[in-house]
Parts: structure tokens; C-alpha cells; sequence
């Protein structure tokens, strides 16, 4: 046990990130306390001014301290699709192939009954809303190619069946089970130059 409250304290705190244990947390925080104070109050006030002034575009959801984002304030996007995605990291992933130009619609999650994520909370009325408003020619769903991913990129595509917009599934080069943050941007670009129709049943 370290007799340092605030040590203690600082290591528990970034253990709250990804991917980071105890012992990944306890070498950060004696890096920055050892040998660079100096990024060590440049890093707590970047972060506390995230937390407080960082919230969603209006439009698309992504993290943003505007009301609206850069990319959907771009007058050189195509305003003709939108790509719905499950996290502003897929929007990163994708943004550095340099391969898709149009809009974005991120969901902040998947459908998961279980932990109390529904429609709501992913937007999907806000989305649909967005779809006939603007006369979206294009919805490309780029969900993660997981159980959870299909089960949300069925019920938008069922959502958004009457729309008359065509419906399309990034297609191969994506793993099943895969994330889109973690994949290669070759993977990417070619997984959205192959998308796919989306084929909705007609239940009638």
C-alpha cells in the first residue's frame, strides 16, 4: 500500500480508462509525476475543460464543443447520405481514409435491452426525422459487424424501410466480430467502396 492518499487516488482514477490495470495505471502516474509535471497540468486541464464544455452535435451526435459539428457544417460534404456508425471513434476511423464524404449519424451504442439502451437512447427518431427531412438519398449502415451490431442495423433498416432513401451495409474486409475503430484504413476504404443493398422483407 503506497502511504500517498492522492497517488492512490490518481492511479484509481486511471484505471477507469480502457485497457488500463493497475499496473498500467500506477506507471502513468509516476511517469507524470516523476518526470513531467509540466504535461501533468497541461493533461488535467485539457481534461477538465473536455468534461465541461464537450457535448453532442446537434445534427450528427458526435462529441463537440460547437452546436455544430465541423463535418456537418462542411458545405463541401454530400448532404445526400449519412453514414450511421455505433461510436465517434468508427467516425475518426473512417474520416482517415479520406473515403467517404457524406454525413454522419452516431448512435452513442447498440441495442442492448439488457443494459436499458432502446431506440430512444440511440436517437433513432431523431435519425428517421433527419432521413425524410432532408431528403437523404443514401443511409449507409456501418455498424459493427457484431451480434449487437446486426440486431441494430436490422431494426434501423426496418425503421427506415418507407423512407425513400436506398439502404446500404458496408460490405467485405470488415472481421465478424470486429471492431471499426481497430481496422486498417485500406479495410475501411474498401469496405465502403463494396457496400451493399440492404434487402428489407416485406412482412406484409
Amino acid at each position: 500500500m503506497i502511504s500517498s492518499p492522492l497517488i492512490e487516488k490518481l492511479i484509481e482514477s486511471l484505471k477507469c480508462l480502457p485497457g488500463v490495470g493497475s499496473k498500467s495505471a500506477q506507471r502513468m502516474t509516476l511517469h507524470l509525476l516523476e518526470r513531467d509535471r509540466v504535461a501533468a497540468k497541461a493533461l488535467s486541464v485539457a481534461l477538465s475543460q473536455a468534461a465541461d464544455q464537450v457535448g453532442n452535435c446537434t445534427f450528427c451526435r458526435i462529441l463537440t464543443e460547437e452546436s455544430i459539428c465541423g463535418i456537418c457544417a462542411n458545405p463541401r460534404r454530400d448532404k445526400g447520405s449519412i453514414c450511421v456508425v455505433e461510436s465517434p471513434a468508427d467516425v475518426y476511423a473512417i474520416e482517415h481514409t479520406g473515403s467517404y464524404r457524406g454525413l454522419y449519424f452516431v448512435l452513442m451504442g447498440h441495442l442492448s435491452p439488457i443494459d436499458g439502451i432502446g431506440p430512444a437512447q440511440l436517437g433513432l427518431e431523431t435519425l428517421l426525422a433527419r432521413v425524410m427531412e432532408e431528403n437523404i438519398a443514401e443511409v449507409i449502415i456501418a455498424c459493427n459487424p457484431t451480434v449487437e451490431g446486426d440486431a441494430t442495423s436490422y431494426y434501423i433498416s426496418e425503421q427506415l424501410r418507407e423512407t425513400k432513401a436506398i439502404l446500404s451495409r458496408i460490405a467485405h474486409g470488415v472481421p465478424v466480430g470486429g471492431e471499426l475503430e481497430y481496422v486498417d484504413g485500406g479495410t475501411l476504404t474498401h469496405a465502403f467502396a463494396g457496400r451493399r443493398p440492404i434487402e428489407v422483407e416485406d412482412n406484409e
